[in-house]
């Protein structure tokens, strides 16, 4: 004889939340950080004799448009020009909540006497007022998932156009390519 079975809210809700979460963990599919130079601020000047080097604070606006918050460990942005590196950044770790942006206060050091080996690139540039600055970070962290870590590795290439006299922003490129790790 068919037994009957009653009808349990608490399975039925427990099977519905299960469902919701593993439709979010699938629909939502991870992407790309953005980061944006917002401008170039110089603090200083330290004599490096024969040359004089710029201490600068770079403002970079950097969004997470990801459902999940991340923490990521410190690093180092490198700045070229005209192919030889001219400074560094370092990016200090921290956090960032999901759908979020904040501003990056980064202080760097950019090398007078590497602007003195190209000094003719440099004055085709003033005289042309604009400048290309390339750089390159490669950022390293995590991302919560639920209840789960889940390791990335974000590589952002930046070449921004400046003006070196007034050190403004006139145009730039980010490409950012994200990389996810299995559980960390």
């Amino acid at each position: 004889m068919a037994r009957d079975k009653k009808f349990s809210w608490g399975s039925a809700l427990v099977g519905a939340a299960a469902a919701s979460a593993a439709a979010l963990v699938l629909s939502s599919k991870p992407r790309d950080p953005t980061f944006h130079l917002i401008s170039i601020d110089v603090t200083s000047f330290k004599l490096n004799f024969p040359a004089l080097d710029a201490e600068t604070i770079l403002t970079v606006h950097v969004t997470n448009p990801n459902a999940a918050p991340i923490r990521y460990s410190g690093t180092v942005m490198s700045i070229r020009y005209a192919g030889a590196l001219l400074g560094s950044a370092p990016v200090e770790a921290g956090s960032q909540p999901p759908r979020s942006c904040q501003l990056l206060r980064l202080p760097a050091r950019l090398s007078g006497l590497q602007l003195a080996h190209r000094a003719k690139s440099f004055a085709a540039d003033v005289g042309r007022r604009e400048m290309l600055l390339d750089s390159t970070v490669d950022i390293t962290g995590t991302a919560k998932v639920l209840w789960w870590n889940h390791g990335f590795k974000v590589h952002v290439d930046s070449h921004v156009i400046i003006d070196p006299v007034y050190l403004d922003v006139i145009s730039q490129e980010n490409k950012s390519k994200l990389e996810l790790f299995a559980n960390s």
